[in-house]
C-alpha cells in the first residue's frame, strides 16, 4: 500500500504457510537431493495466472493479509530446529514479500543455510541484482515462449522472465526451470522446442522440469496433460542439448532419475518426490568420476 507517499509492504512479517518439504517437491533435483527444506510464504502474487494451483493464497485480495506474525530470525530458527539445511521462499511469489525473503536468505546464510526461491521470474532489474547477491538457487517458472500467452493467461510479460533467467545464470546462482505444460496453451512441439533451445543456449546443465497441468482455479475447460505430451517434451529437451530434463506431476518410469553426464549411469533414483537411491560418491559418479552440475555437496552454496 502507499502511505505518506511511500510504498509499504503489508506482508513483511505475515507468514501464511510454513512447512517442511522434500527439496524435490519445489522442484529442485540438483540441490542437496533427498534433503528437507523449510518452505515459507506470505500471501500475494504479481501475476494472475488463470491456472494457478495455489490461488487461495497467491490471489488473495482485499482486507488484512492473513498469516502468523513471524520475523526472519524465527523462520531460520524453525529451519534449524527441523534439521533443514535450506529455506525456500515458495508457494506464492517471493517478490511480493521480498523484504522478508531477503532477510531470511541473508540471516540463513550467516547461520549456514542454503536459501532458495521458487519464482515466476517477473522481477525488476534492481530486484534481480539484489537477489543475485545472496540467493543460492532459484527455480523459475517459464510459462510460455509467447508474450501473448503471458498477457492473456498470466497478466504479465515474457521478456522480464527471460532476462531474469539469463541474469541469474550469468551471476552464478543455481537455476532450474519449470514449465507447466498446459494443453492448448503452450504444448505445441514448436513452442516446447523454442523453450528448450533458449535454455540450452544458456547452459546444457540447466535442469528443465516439464510438469503436468490439472484443471484448477479459472481454467477448468480442459483436461490434464497427457503423459505422452510430457514424454515428447523430455525428448525435445534432450534433442536440443539439455542434459537434465524431468517430467513432473505424472509417473513416467525413470523420468525422475539423474544420469551421469559422462557415462549415463543412474546416479540418483527417484520415485515421485522421494529420493530412492543416491549413488554419488563425494558428488561424483562412482564409475567414471563424472560430476553432475548442481549443489550436491554440503557447503556448496555461494559465498
Amino acid at each position: 500500500m502507499v502511505r505518506g507517499g511511500k510504498l509499504r509492504t503489508l506482508v513483511g512479517d505475515r507468514v501464511v504457510a510454513l512447512h517442511v518439504d522434500p527439496v524435490e517437491k519445489k522442484p529442485f533435483y540438483h540441490v542437496l537431493p533427498g534433503e528437507p527444506v523449510l518452505s515459507f510464504a506470505a500471501v500475494g502474487c504479481n501475476f494472475t495466472c488463470r491456472f494457478c494451483q495455489n490461488a487461495s493464497i497467491s490471489q488473495f485480495r482485499g482486507g488484512s493479509p492473513p498469516g502468523e506474525k513471524m520475523g526472519a530470525g524465527e523462520i531460520v530458527d524453525a529451519a534449524l530446529r527441523s534439521r533443514c539445511r535450506m529455506t525456500a521462499a515458495t508457494y506464492t511469489e517471493p517478490t511480493v514479500f521480498f523484504e522478508l525473503a531477503r532477510e531470511v536468505g541473508i540471516e540463513g546464510k550467516s547461520r549456514g543455510l542454503l536459501n532458495l526461491w521458487v519464482t515466476n521470474g517477473f522481477l525488476s532489474p534492481q530486484a534481480r541484482a539484489d537477489l543475485a547477491e545472496w540467493l543460492d538457487g532459484a527455480n523459475v517458472d517459464l510459462k510460455s515462449m509467447r508474450d501473448e500467452t503471458y498477457r492473456s493467461y498470466c497478466g504479465g510479460r515474457l521478456a522480464p522472465v527471460l532476462e531474469t533467467i539469463e541474469y541469474l545464470v550469468s551471476r552464478g546462482v543455481w537455476v532450474e526451470v519449470t514449465t507447466l505444460v498446459v494443453p492448448g496453451m503452450n504444448d505445441s512441439p514448436e513452442e516446447l522446442r523454442r523453450a528448450a533451445r533458449f535454455l540450452a543456449a544458456l547452459s546444457p546443465d540447466l535442469p528443465w522440469h516439464v510438469t503436468a497441468f490439472h484443471p484448477d482455479y479459472e481454467m477448468i475447460d480442459r483436461g490434464p496433460t497427457p503423459p505422452a505430451t510430457l514424454a515428447a517434451a523430455v525428448e525435445i529437451g534432450r534433442e536440443e542439448g539439455l542434459r537434465y530434463v524431468y517430467p513432473g506431476n505424472v509417473h513416467i518410469s525413470g523420468g525422475g532419475d539423474t544420469l551421469c553426464p559422462s557415462c549415463g549411469r543412474i546416479l540418483l533414483r527417484r520415485s515421485g518426490f522421494a529420493l530412492v537411491e543416491n549413488r554419488l560418491v563425494n558428488g561424483k559418479c562412482p564409475a567414471c568420476g563424472g560430476k553432475p552440475a548442481g549443489l550436491f555437496d554440503w557447503g556448496a552454496g555461494r559465498t
